[in-house]
Formats: structure tokens, sequence, C-alpha cells
């Protein structure tokens, strides 16, 4: 269901919205002015873990004519793949560590070990996806260009294929994300910037063969005769950091319970207003602590879309606290285990390769006239939010 008007549906005040945004502020403030030894410690300590789990994988890829030994280098790889994708490199470039004025553990100097260059996913990510969540017409990263997510959206033929699709994406993720700020729609219609489409292609083509070379050339040759096994071993690793990552954000976003909008709701958006959007839009999954780590902290994506630049490692107290103030306003808080979130996301994919007439939805659809919902460029945008992490456009 997309929403035009959040406050009328959920029957809140004005005065009311704006409360709960002071004291969404007042978590904010709290837990900045508490930031410490212990957060620089927690961030240091798992990049300590995440290389020593990368260079053993390497050397036990050293002996990986012996199963065993392959087994081994390859499960340590992809650990040490998603650690440095999801808790480091995802959060780092959110800006959750600049407070720490370390240059190496700061968003304008992270890259990260994926195929999509940084400054491009800061664009599309930090700034387009958080500040636009799940608006239609200005948050690409519902369907990503490629999958209809949302009954609002127009149906056409090419929708058929969204299970190919959604295969092809999860196994593919990282290439699937490194071509989305490129934004495939645009590009279509022909509304894209040439100039500003061959720089980010050059971009792209730099980190896409970096990659390549780094893990299907430099390394397996490095392994001198083994060098068939580390290759394999490698792509093993990063085909399990995709599907990783891949579940992971679809459980964050398309669950049953996280909310659509239209652009009429982010008309003259106050900060409260940006909030409960937030809150409405995302989805968490319940786990241990290893989940947590291993997933970016991003079971707690309500908490990611309200502070994105806070430290992960304190969302779960957040959280505790939104919970809170979610009761206490008598709001939604989507959340349930792993496999539920991912498999109502996987439905609604399979549904909406069919057109409306077809499907069934609980679910009451926006009334009056929608707008045209095609996809918006930054010169189309409301003004940024601060607290999304910084971006730029470079030269090269």
């Amino acid at each position: 269901m997309a929403i035009s008007d959040v406050q009328e549906y959920l029957h809140l005040t004005d005065e009311e919205v704006e409360q709960l945004g002071r004291e969404l502020d007042a978590i904010r403030a709290e837990v900045e002015e508490s930031r410490g030894a212990a957060d620089a410690a927690y961030i240091n300590r798992l990049i300590t873990i995440q290389r020593g789990l990368a260079a053993a994988g390497r050397v036990a890829l050293l002996a990986s004519n012996r199963r065993p030994a392959w087994a081994l280098g390859t499960s340590l790889l992809a650990l040490a793949k998603v650690l440095e994708n999801m808790e480091i490199g995802h959060n780092v470039m959110h800006g959750q560590w600049d407070w720490m004025n370390d240059p190496e553990i700061h968003s304008s100097n992270w890259e990260w070990d994926t195929a999509q260059p940084a400054e491009q996913w800061k664009h599309s990510h930090n700034y387009v996806h958080h500040q636009f969540t799940n608006v239609l017409g200005h948050d690409n990263d519902i369907g990503y260009g490629i999958l209809r997510m949302a009954r609002e959206q127009k149906w056409s033929p090419a929708n058929l294929g969204q299970p190919v699709y959604n295969a092809l994406l999860a196994f593919l993720f990282e290439w699937g994300v490194a071509l989305h700020d490129l934004d495939l729609e645009r590009i279509r219609k022909g509304e894209k910037d040439p100039q500003e489409m061959k720089r980010q292609l050059r971009q792209i083509w730099r980190k896409g063969r970096n990659q390549v070379l780094k893990d299907y050339v430099v390394y397996p040759a490095l392994s001198g005769r083994h060098w068939k096994s580390t290759l394999t071993a490698n792509l093993t690793a990063n085909v399990a950091r995709n599907l990783w990552s891949y579940v992971i954000i679809f459980c964050g976003h398309f669950p049953d319970g996280a909310m659509h909008f239209t652009e009429e709701e982010i008309e003259g958006e106050t900060r409260a207003e940006w909030y409960l959007r937030q809150v409405l839009g995302a989805a968490n999954f319940e786990g241990g602590p290893l989940l947590h780590v291993l997933s970016g902290n991003l079971g707690f994506q309500i908490e990611h879309h309200l502070f994105p630049d806070l430290p992960s490692n304190r969302y779960a107290e957040i959280s505790v606290r939104v919970q809170e103030l979610c009761a206490k306003y008598d709001l939604p808080y989507t959340v349930g285990p792993l496999h539920r979130q991912y498999g109502q996301a996987l439905r609604t994919i399979l549904e909406l390769s069919l057109p409306n007439r077809f499907t069934a939805s609980d679910q009451p659809e926006p009334g009056g006239p929608t707008r045209d919902r095609k996809r918006r460029g930054d010169d189309e945008r409301p003004p940024r939010r601060t607290e999304l992490g910084a971006w730029s456009r470079q030269a090269s």
C-alpha cells in the first residue's frame, strides 16, 4: 500500500508527530554524547577480525588441492567478505565512525571490497534511498529498476520474468548494485545526462576491473599450481556474500508492513514527519548478536533508517526505546524472524509479476488521482538531510 497522508492514516495530530520527532531527537543526542572508547574499540576490533579472517582464508587456500582446506579457506574468505561488506563498509560509508576523526575509518576515504564505487553508492544509498525511503518515483531501491515491488507501479509484460530477474539479482547482487546509481530507467527514457553517464560508466569499469583482477587473476596466480581451486574459492565466496547481502537488504524493505509512499507525502515534509516515514517504511528481523553483526546490524533496519549515521553497535539498545515510542504513539513496529521476512518479500516479488487484477490485496488502494511516478533526478528532489552521510561527485 502506498500512503499519501501518513498522519491521516495513523490518526496523529500535528503536535503528536512533532513530539515524536522531539523524543527521537533526544535519543540521537544521548547516543551522540555517549559515543566513546568502547565504540571505537568495537569497530577497530571488528576490522582486525575481518582482516584476520581474510588472511587465514588465503593461507588455507594455499593448500586448496585438499577439499578440507578448500572448504575452510572458502568459508573464512566468505565470512570476511560478508563482514567487510555489511558491518564495516556499509556503516563506515554512512559516516557512523567519522566522529573518531580516524582517516582510515572515515566515510570520505573508505573504498569497500565490492564492485560499486564508493562515491556512487553514497549517492544512491545515503542520499537517494535514505532520504526518500520507499517513495514511489524517488527511491530507486524499490525493485532496483528491474522488479515491480508495489501495486502502484505500472505493470508491463516484462514483469512476468520477475522470478528469473530476482534469482539473477541475488546471485549477482554486487554487480546489480554496481549499476544502481546509473539509474537504468532514466537511461532507457533518454533522461540521463550523457556526460554523467559516461563518467559513471568509466568509474564502474575501473572498480569492476580491479575487483575481477584481484579475485580471479592475482590471487589465483599467487596460488601457483592451485590456481583453479583458488579461483573457484573466490567465486564461491563472492556468491555467498552476494546472496547474504541480497537477503538482508530485501528483508529490511519488502516484508508485509513496510509501506510505500507517494510524492504527495513528502511535500513540505518536516524532520518529525521524515522520522515517522522511516518507522513505517522499514522492517526488522529477530536474531542473536552474531546474526546482527553478520547482517551489518540491519536486523535493526528501522533504527538504521532513523539514525543512519549513529554507530551500528548501538542499534540494539536504541531499538528498545524506539519500540517504547511506537507503543506510546500506537505506531506499527514491523519485526519477525529472518525466514518469514524474506518469505514475505519473495511472495511479493512473485505476486507482482502479474497484473493487479490477478492478485488480491487486503490493503486499501490509495484514493484520488495518482501522479506520474516517473523516476526523478537530483534536480527534481528536495534538499538532503545532514545525517544521511556525505557524498560528492568526483571529476574522474
